[in-house]
């Protein structure tokens, strides 16, 4: 290979999660998210990069005010147009990765005097919405100002193209992947519905770099992307989504890739990940080689955070016992907090070009948190965390939040407190683990119980229906038929009768003895699935099948218990098994075999007794007839996660368009544990939200 030269190397501004916009109504902070992003902008060109790449969340709305886009655009002119040739090489066909409205980037359009080319996926703020499926970026893209690539327009299927550029000898395989929401595409990546394109040609001289915006960390089973799913192919990849930087490239040790993880320009939530000092870098890739340029945002508002555990700091050591010391510990917290003031505005000042004239130190952002969980004897009686705030007005920006005031966890868990309520060990010990039956358990858990409505017998019935034949729905049943048991019997009472408990038992006590005696059976039923909500979202909130709720049921007894005038399959020798569970697409099942029904008469008007004598013949003449309901009783799931990781598929050869390339699929590894020090971008991470909202 020849030797490779500074025309050889490709500058590359790699930056995250802007988030313009954010906090833009907060008097204080609500022009830091643009100026953060300006300055990154000025980098790219008193740098003289060759191009910025933006891993999603420019920003921090997904309809940004005209403030907001005002900034970024006017950002974007002043910065990276000019006269200046764009010395990138384009190699792609244009419409393979631009919308269909655009055959070329947007520095090789005639009409634009581009100097540094932009470069930008979508992240879950600023991701398309609307009936044309249009976002923000797509507006920078129509003005010329910023070329966004990565599109995701299916989530269950993704097929991956890179753009390819090439400056002198070095070539630049450009990959990107926007925002999906992470539970699906774990799912898609997991059922080998992703495929990466690969040019067709010197593959061995491609650098191959990718922009993904996703979480990075396990924060749930599937919500994030392992970055095994990835292929090994990648020699870099810029991790978006994520807001503590991690600058510096780490080596995933099987796939061999780098991993960088700039984290964004502007601190959204008040956490320790979001004091780290905010960085970008500029990557020089000469050929196969790339080397990373750190550089410090200077314009980001200092922030410092501290914790403080008061039962144990010699600054309160022995407070606890004083009493009345609430003025005593207010004085000593605001002490605190002003040298956290104080370190704010050294560091930020250490950090500022002497040029810079005049100086003016904007206000910190302090955060305090106070575990103040007293020892034996002691208390601390602390003052509201509100009013403790707001004693630093004008002297921080976060004048409501400066304070946070923690328990320490007790080490009672709710498993210590329900041993009471369990059967003793003698009991337990005596069952063999290979023999244990629900059933016995149950009756045994049951017995250190006290039912006051629900009968114990039946009540173990259910219990073993739902774990042993995975009947989902039978504890719903079983509480829904007793309950309205009990009211019927209830209405039935005399006005005397005040007993109410006794009643109660009565009827409890009736329908253990019935169950006991055979004649009280757990009823089949037959299932009409209701139709699922509009917004039922299967990945966050579980499968609508599985929901309580989700089936209207009917009786099916079967021969041997149900009056002649119930007509179900079990009258006509059916399975016990009413609910079948696929994982693949399912064909109707076929009705069982029947002897054939003998003619019958029609039935006389007003006479119930010999109208009943029939209804069997009635009911198996009907049940030949194909039913609307027989889908009814199919419960359509997802296959489970397989044990093992799906292994990586062999690369394939293609042609597309005028360049030809090569697939390849990426595998799995391995949830990773989340850290305390692992943060996501928002306060979602951290704090307890509700199921239903969507954004972080």
């Amino acid at each position: 290979m020849p030797t490779l030269t500074a025309a050889d190397t490709i500058r590359i501004l790699i930056a995250t999660d802007s988030h313009v916009g954010y906090a833009e109504r907060d008097p204080i902070r609500k022009h830091d998210s643009w100026q953060s992003f300006d300055e990154v902008m000025q980098l790219a060109k008193s740098q003289d990069v060759d191009m910025v790449l933006l891993a999603g969340d420019l920003f921090h709305d997904n309809k940004p005010s005209r403030q907001a886009m005002y900034q970024v655009m006017r950002s974007l002119r002043m910065n990276c147009l000019g006269d200046k040739p764009c010395e990138l090489e384009w190699l792609s066909d244009a419409s393979d990765i631009f919308d269909k409205s655009f055959d070329h980037v947007n520095y090789e359009d005639p009409d634009i005097n581009v100097a540094i080319p932009v470069f930008s996926i979508h992240g879950n703020h600023d991701d398309p919405t609307g009936e044309d499926s249009l976002c923000s970026l797509d507006l920078l893209q129509v003005s010329g100002l910023l070329n966004y690539f990565g599109r995701t327009p299916q989530n269950d299927k993704l097929d991956i193209k890179p753009v390819l550029l090439q400056k002198g000898q070095t070539k630049l395989a450009l990959y990107g992947m926007s925002n999906v929401r992470d539970e699906r595409l774990f799912r898609t990546f997991r059922d080998g519905h992703v495929k990466f394109f690969k040019p067709g040609v010197q593959h061995k001289d491609w650098f191959n770099l990718m922009a993904v915006h996703q979480n990075h960390h396990a924060h749930s089973e599937t919500g994030y992307l392992p970055e095994n799913f990835l292929p090994e192919f990648l020699d870099l990849i810029i991790w978006g989504h994520e807001h503590e930087c991690l600058i510096d490239p780490r080596q995933n040790p099987e796939t061999m890739f780098h991993v960088m993880q700039p984290g964004s320009s502007v601190a959204t939530s008040l956490v320790p990940g979001e004091s780290v000092p905010k960085h970008v870098a500029i990557v020089s890739v000469t050929g196969r080689d790339f080397k990373v340029e750190k550089h410090r945002i200077k314009t980001v508002r200092p922030f410092v955070t501290r914790e403080l555990v008061l039962a144990i700091d010699e600054r309160f050591r022995g407070l606890a016992k004083v009493k009345d010391n609430r003025h005593k510990l207010t004085s000593k917290l605001v002490e605190v907090v002003n040298e956290l003031i104080e370190e704010a505005k050294a560091e930020w000042l250490t950090i500022q070009d002497e040029d810079d004239q005049p100086i003016k130190v904007p206000l910190p952002l302090i955060r305090l948190k106070v575990e103040y969980t007293a020892p034996d004897g002691g208390q601390f009686d602390f003052e509201n965390p509100q009013r403790f705030s707001n004693r630093f007005v004008g002297k921080v920006a976060n004048v409501n939040d400066v304070i946070q005031f923690h328990r320490k966890k007790t080490g009672i868990s709710k498993k210590d407190n329900a041993k009471k309520d369990m059967p003793e060990e003698s009991i337990l010990a005596s069952m063999a683990i290979d023999n244990v039956k629900v059933e016995r358990l149950v009756r045994e858990f049951l017995t250190a119980q006290s039912l006051k409505i629900l009968p114990q017998a039946p009540f173990g019935d259910a219990v073993t229906q739902f774990v042993d034949k995975d009947d989902k729905h039978a504890m719903e049943m079983f509480v829904n038929e007793s309950l309205s048991s009990q009211v019927k019997e209830l209405l039935t009472m005399h006005k005397d009768d005040d007993d109410l408990e006794s009643a109660m038992d009565n009827f409890r006590a009736r329908q253990e003895a019935l169950f006991e005696a055979g004649v009280l059976k757990r009823q089949k039923r037959r299932g009409k699935l209701k139709p699922r909500p509009q917004i039922w979202d299967s990945d966050m909130d579980g499968e609508w099948e599985d929901q309580p709720g989700a089936w209207e049921f009917t009786d099916a007894e079967d021969e041997s218990a149900a009056p002649a005038t119930k007509r179900g399959r079990a009258a006509l020798g059916g399975s016990d098994d009413e609910t079948s569970i696929f994982s693949a697409p399912t064909t109707r099942k076929a009705p069982a075999k029947k002897a054939p029904a003998k003619p019958r008469a029609p039935p006389k008007a007003k006479a119930p007794a010999k109208a009943t004598a029939k209804a069997p013949a009635r009911g198996r003449a009907k049940a030949a007839q194909p039913s609307d309901d027989e889908d009814d009783d199919l419960v359509m799931m997802d296959a489970p996660p397989p044990k093992s990781q799906p292994r990586r598929a062999a690369a394939t050869r293609g042609q597309q368009t005028q360049l030809n390339f090569s697939q390849s699929q990426a595998k799995t590894v391995p949830r990773k544990e989340l850290s305390d020090d692992e943060i996501s971008d928002d306060d979602d991470a951290f704090e307890p939200m509700p199921s239903s909202s969507r954004r972080r």
